[in-house]
């Protein structure tokens, strides 16, 4: 490491593949740019490949690392394989797996919620994470070692009426963490990482009423800017968790 600090050889992913899903915006892109700063080369998946080129794109001007983009729809498990191959093949490893797509629809009342939209959030907030982790954990066990985190939510422990099916999907999700902690310990570290709310593209439709704070009664009382996901998502990325899996990291500005 030369002359690097002790802190910069603790979070240093040199050398690393980051395959992050929903890494073409919000927090995902967050992630995906802070993983390159520390010397990883990337892999940014999503629905949108335009989006995933021009995120992609920016890294690479930015940081000087390799950025691959893939398009892949995360909720449709026969799309994963390819998803998993051709990460490989560009590659030739994954480290570090990010399961952070994700979706949140809201409604009136429960009644609103039809079959389709509550298998569309399960499949893509649950059933394609286990999915992915299953293709790239598997592969990591077999070359000794590497890192998955799954991005959950604080929702996930207090469940809101509005949004009662991803709440569920992501509390499957933590259980899915311990159990695949165990599943591909003790080389392979899974992770659960709860964020709370987030100031990113999704919070402009949020509506609490004018002179108000939603937040006065979290210990910081305000959301978070989407550069402080970065910290912690280094933070299990990297071999300054050597000793946490099967966790719950929260990043949530202390809810109660």
């Amino acid at each position: 490491m030369g002359n690097a600090g002790y802190a910069d050889q603790l979070f240093d992913l040199t050398g690393r593949v980051v395959l992050i899903t929903g890494g073409s915006r919000g927090l995902g892109r967050e992630m995906a740019f802070g993983a390159a700063r520390c010397g990883a080369d990337v892999i940014v998946a999503s629905r949108k490949f335009d989006a995933c080129v021009d995120t992609a794109q920016e890294i690479t001007t930015a940081t000087g690392r390799r950025a691959f983009p893939y398009q892949v729809h995360v909720g449709r498990w026969d799309e994963l394989d390819g998803l998993a191959d051709a990460a490989y093949a560009e590659f030739g490893k994954v480290d570090v797996l990010v399961n952070n797509a994700g979706m949140s629809p809201v409604y009136e009342k429960q009644t609103d919620v039809t079959e389709k939209l509550f298998d569309a959030v399960m499949n893509l907030n649950l059933k394609g994470p286990f999915r992915l982790s299953a293709l790239i954990g598997e592969r990591m066990v077999a070359a000794g070692g590497g890192s998955i985190i799954n991005v959950s939510t604080h929702g996930s422990l207090r469940p809101h009426p509005s949004f009662i099916p991803y709440a569920a999907s992501k509390a499957g999700l933590n259980a899915m963490t311990e159990g695949l902690a165990l599943a591909f310990g003790p080389t392979v570290r899974v992770n659960t990482l709860m964020p709370g709310p987030f100031l990113t593209d999704i919070s402009n439709a949020w509506d609490f009423g004018e002179g108000t704070n939603p937040f006065r009664n979290s210990a910081l009382q305000r959301a978070g800017e989407p550069a402080e996901i970065v910290g912690a998502a280094l933070f299990l990325m990297s071999d300054a968790s050597s000793f946490t899996s099967g966790s719950i990291l929260r990043a949530d500005g202390g809810i109660p």
